[in-house]
């Protein structure tokens, strides 16, 4: 059985992961410390950033496009019968999501709400990108669940946690996307993908105290705080 090397809250890893539960390929998986990583993961990873697959024969791959294109030749795809152009451009809008994953992190942990827009407006072109193209629905491409939506489900995910907790809506303005993000999430793959203390690790960390959305959510208002200690959510 192959095995990731996760940490809680990577959205990297739950792209992984979330590919792995849409096909249903058993995976095992363990969770580390990125402030305090352990020797033999760093002898495996030669970046020190999850996620890493470690594969049945034991050799371990980095990096999350290559783990994912790694996915796709072991195992069966998703669609059925998608063009070598096709493919490339679905490879083209996975990008788009995963280019913005520590866009969006950045966001979650601004310290004021300057930075707050200033941030969220970076993370919008994504999002504004998106509602551009999507048609009927409900996924990405159509009625079949794709690479791509796989792709976005962290962006997705994440960003209805925040609405969910703050009141804050980093989709305000992309009804298009947002009926694309509920479809995505009623897949129920956001909940298999990531660990059952989830949206718990992930409050403390982006809703806490000292960050702008952890204020909106206590109800407080306060522009003049400072920005809190940067920390990347993958590495």
């Amino acid at each position: 059985m192959i095995k990731i090397i996760s940490f809680k809250i990577c959205p990297f890893v739950q792209r992984v992961t979330g590919l792995l539960e849409a096909k249903n390929i058993p995976y095992d998986i363990e969770f580390i410390s990125l402030k305090d990583k352990p020797a033999w993961f760093l002898d495996i990873a030669p970046t020190g950033q999850v996620p890493v697959l470690v594969t049945e024969s034991g050799e371990a791959l980095f990096e999350s496009d290559a783990i994912v294109e790694y996915i796709e030749e072991i195992t069966a795809p998703l669609e059925q019968g998608v063009t070598p152009e096709q493919r490339a451009k679905d490879r083209a809008w996975s990008y788009q999501a995963s280019k913005h994953y520590l866009v969006q992190c950045t966001s979650m942990r601004s310290g004021d709400e300057a930075t707050l827009l200033e941030r969220t407006a970076k993370l919008g072109k994504a999002f504004d990108k998106a509602e551009k193209v999507l048609a009927e629905g409900p996924y990405f491409k159509g009625e079949q669940l794709s690479n791509v939506d796989i792709a976005w489900l962290p962006l997705l995910h994440r960003a209805a946690i925040i609405e969910q907790k703050s009141g804050y809506d980093f989709l305000a303005g992309y009804p298009k996307v947002k009926a694309w993000q509920a479809a995505v999430l009623a897949t129920g793959l956001a909940e298999k993908s990531v660990p059952a203390d989830f949206v718990e690790r992930f409050s403390d960390f982006y809703l806490a105290e000292e960050t702008q959305l952890g204020k909106k959510m206590r109800g407080i208002d306060n522009t003049a705080s400072c920005e809190p200690s940067k920390a990347s959510c993958c590495a």
